[in-house]
């Protein structure tokens, strides 16, 4: 997280945590600044340090936390989304740090380039050698996938070179995060779809026919325009993307006290909009358990692709309930006698059980050290509570997949935990 402290007693800049690579807090009493030259493994590890490696597990999750809100499974272009996410993510902090050297020098002297361990030129090389390899993968998503990982990139660039100083920061974070999961939702969608214009909507092409003449054929309007996923991902996504982007714009006000402490009003605020968002992810798990079925067609049911954070994400739709292995063709008698019936909902009670342990980690997470901070707005307990907002972003993301009909994306976004959190005894993730 950012703790660069702006003269004159300005709040600090925002964290680093949206893709925008911002900075760390300052430096702990017991850190102290290792001598340049001291070896390979210093090299190495100076570079760890300049791209907080412990928190590229924040990324992977907004990936695909997007494939799931279009209702489709990781493939080809979600690997890409990730691998494109990572790269922007590490030009972030690299970015980060090459503009901040000189505060850092005065502030964080500690930091690699401050200290001598790498130099500002490589930094910025680093930086933009990363951004060409992230919009390369997504190029290979698609030309979609490449329109809103190019407006990721900038968001990045302009928010490192200029906007976590202004007002405008946690709005900024809050975009890059949201388009990092926009990305995985346009990735997972397009990739792979032909490159092009394609046909106009009913458009009639020639196609021979025996006897050598030609017939007129129309061109169905549902393979035309293959901008058509691209548009319909971007709005299954976009609630999603809101939450996500909501929690790291309160995140990122958080962090411009944590250099210097003394809000008690921003941490209950955001506790506040941690609480609601908790509460807005787990509403659609209250809709299917009060609502039934969706029946697509049929009047009074949620139809797919119904949006807002109460629906029915595609992949729930007509999946409520599902028969119970050995009881599909018994009697009526016979499942009386074992307590169960056709249709026991067990895959949707196991979806509610993580959706709910999900979104009980994420509050668990980022809500006790925001009351902290509250009570006590010191700069190490605020600066804990943005530690803590950034570790929450995982079981969000999982929370948000599995909402959409994803569990098992939601488990494997839920395995990153214990990784991260063994990695950052190593490298700070700030």
């Amino acid at each position: 997280m950012n703790g660069h402290a702006v003269r004159g007693g300005a709040p600090a800049t925002a964290p680093e945590d949206g893709l925008s690579g911002a900075g760390g807090t300052a430096p702990a009493p017991d850190r102290h600044p290792p001598s340049p030259g001291s070896g390979r493994g210093d090299t190495v590890r100076a570079w760890t340090e300049l791209f907080r490696v412990s928190a590229l597990f924040s990324v992977p999750g907004d990936a695909l936390a997007g494939a799931a809100a279009v209702g489709r499974s990781p493939g080809r272009g979600t690997a890409l989304a990730v691998g494109a996410s990572l790269c922007l993510y590490e030009a972030g902090m690299a970015l980060n740090d090459w503009a901040d050297r000189e505060e850092d020098a005065v502030d964080r002297p500690h930091r690699p380039i401050p200290s001598g361990r790498i130099s500002p030129q490589a930094a910025l090389g680093a930086a933009g050698l990363l951004t060409a390899a992230g919009l390369a993968l997504a190029a290979r998503a698609g030309r979609p996938a490449l329109t809103v990982a190019t407006g990721l990139a900038a968001t990045v660039w302009a928010y490192d070179l200029h906007l976590k100083h202004t007002k405008a920061g946690p709005a900024a974070m809050a975009v890059a995060r949201s388009l990092d999961l926009l990305l995985g939702a346009t990735a997972t969608a397009t990739a792979g779809a032909p490159a092009g214009r394609g046909p106009r909507p009913g458009a009639r092409t020639a196609r021979p026919a025996r006897g050598g003449t030609v017939r007129l054929t129309a061109i169905p309007d549902n393979v035309a325009a293959p901008h058509r996923p691209a548009l319909g991902a971007l709005a299954s996504a976009l609630p999603a993307a809101l939450v996500l982007g909501a929690h790291t714009y309160g995140v990122t006000a958080v962090s411009r006290h944590e250099a210097q402490g003394g809000s008690t009003a921003v941490p209950l605020a955001v506790l506040a909009t941690t609480t609601a968002l908790g509460a807005a992810v787990l509403a659609v798990d209250r809709g299917r358990r009060t609502g039934g079925t969706a029946v697509p067609g049929v009047p009074g049911q949620p139809e797919p692709g119904a949006g807002g954070l109460g629906a029915l994400p595609p992949a729930h739709q007509g999946q409520a309930v599902v028969p119970v292995p050995g009881t599909t063709g018994l009697p009526p008698a016979r499942l009386a006698t074992t307590g169960l019936t056709a249709s026991t909902p067990t895959a949707s009670t196991l979806t509610s059980l993580l959706l709910t342990a999900f979104t009980g980690a994420y509050l668990r997470t980022a809500g006790p050290p925001l009351l902290h901070a509250a009570l006590n707005p010191s700069p190490s307990l605020t600066q804990r509570a943005v530690g803590g907002g950034i570790r929450a972003m995982i079981p969000l993301q999982a929370a948000l997949a599995t909402r959409a009909g994803a569990p098992r994306s939601g488990l494997a976004v839920m395995a990153l935990v214990p990784l991260a959190r063994a990695l950052s005894r190593k490298v700070s993730p700030t």
